[in-house]
């Protein structure tokens, strides 16, 4: 491969997440405030990219998580099985009353001049309640993993995740895996979790151990805690400089990350938006075309961004091929209802070649 990351050939499994499962409740276009029924999707940040993996790109792909044993829990479990990801799982009894919970995620869509307006309920959530320890690593990698994930949502959700993490990405770096953190920084987590100088520390723990960041900009100031070049309000948001300007940063802080990976996208409304990708590899950097979105649905084109971009790597693509490839499929994604994917791995290539919506017959 055409960088610096060493990927594995072969392994049980071709990638594995850790975080914590959700379900996210969806009125679709109303508000909460006047909803009358929602659809249910199962979600989690570093869960969506093993989904997306496994159904789309067609890798072996595994999560370990909290599973809570009452129906809620059953919901999300039929889900990943059906997305053809295996699980591994902690498991919790709910009491019948005050939990532990699967956490809750409240979202709805908005539609033109209104935004999407996202809330959580993650009172006495499981997978806050997970800690070094909880999963046997060893056995886990013995048969070969080739890639391991995880994000900042989960590090940000208690005390003892963030350890965790550290202690799955110290075991996958042992275990000859490639490991990535998709940085996701939530302000509402880490106000409650400790604030910005805990989520710095923490963060910075975990990086030590990482190969692939996923974030952008801000992602990259208030998680890792470094300065960035002044951003220009008058530039578009697709202009790529801000990101570029900071990886000098980055690398300086943590010389052993070798790929840095995020979206652009121009919100113009709700349902119309610019959306371009960009990433630094091993001291190049690479961008994607700009694509105009009609958007149905824009909650995990990040992760679907990051699913394409890890696929190309992991297929020996190179670096500008699995920046396309992540572009495709997170436009893609936003076309569908859900986190997940429902696009083929054809229709990826195709749009990433520079496909039409012309219907296919």
């Amino acid at each position: 491969m055409s960088n610096a990351l060493t990927i594995r050939k072969d392994g049980e499994l071709d990638f594995l997440s850790l975080g914590a499962l959700v379900h996210r409740l969806d009125p679709g276009i109303i508000p909460f405030r006047k909803a009358t029924e929602c659809a249910i999707h199962v979600s989690g940040g570093e869960f969506n990219v093993a989904a997306n993996l496994a159904d789309c790109f067609g890798l072996k792909t595994a999560v370990a998580s909290a599973m809570v044993d009452y129906p809620i829990g059953d919901l999300i479990a039929e889900r990943v099985r059906a997305m053809g990801v295996r699980p591994f799982y902690k498991h919790f009894k709910h009491d019948g009353v005050t939990g532990p919970n699967m956490a809750t995620v409240y979202s709805d869509r908005g539609f033109g001049v209104r935004a999407p307006v996202v809330f959580y309920n993650r009172c006495n959530e499981a997978g806050a309640q997970l800690k070094s320890g909880d999963f046997d690593w060893k056995a886990i990698f013995a048969q070969g993993v080739r890639w391991v994930h995880s994000g900042g949502i989960f590090a940000a959700l208690s005390s003892t995740t963030g350890p965790l993490v550290v202690e799955m990405m110290t075991a996958a770096k042992a275990a000859g895996a490639v490991t990535s953190f998709d940085l996701n920084f939530r302000e509402k987590l880490w106000k409650i979790s400790g604030g910005a100088d805990r989520a710095v520390e923490v963060i910075a723990r975990i990086v030590e151990h990482v190969d692939v960041l996923v974030g952008n900009e801000e992602d990259l100031q208030k998680g890792l805690g470094i300065e960035g070049p002044k951003v220009d309000k008058t530039k578009s948001k697709l202009d790529p400089g801000a990101f570029f300007g900071m990886i000098d940063n980055v690398v300086k802080k943590h010389p052993q990350v070798k790929a840095v990976a995020t979206t652009l996208r121009e919100v113009h409304s709700t349902d119309r938006h610019s959306w371009s990708a960009v990433a630094w590899v091993d001291g190049k950097t690479y961008t994607a075309p700009t694509a105009e979105l009609d958007v149905y649905d824009r909650v995990g084109g990040g992760d679907g961004y990051a699913a394409g971009f890890f696929y190309g790597l992991l297929s020996s693509a190179d670096p500008e091929e699995a920046v396309k490839l992540g572009w495709a499929h997170g436009a893609l994604l936003t076309t569908f209802p859900g986190d997940t994917t429902m696009a083929t791995l054809d229709q990826v290539k195709a749009f990433a070649q520079g496909g039409s919506a012309r219907i296919q017959r």
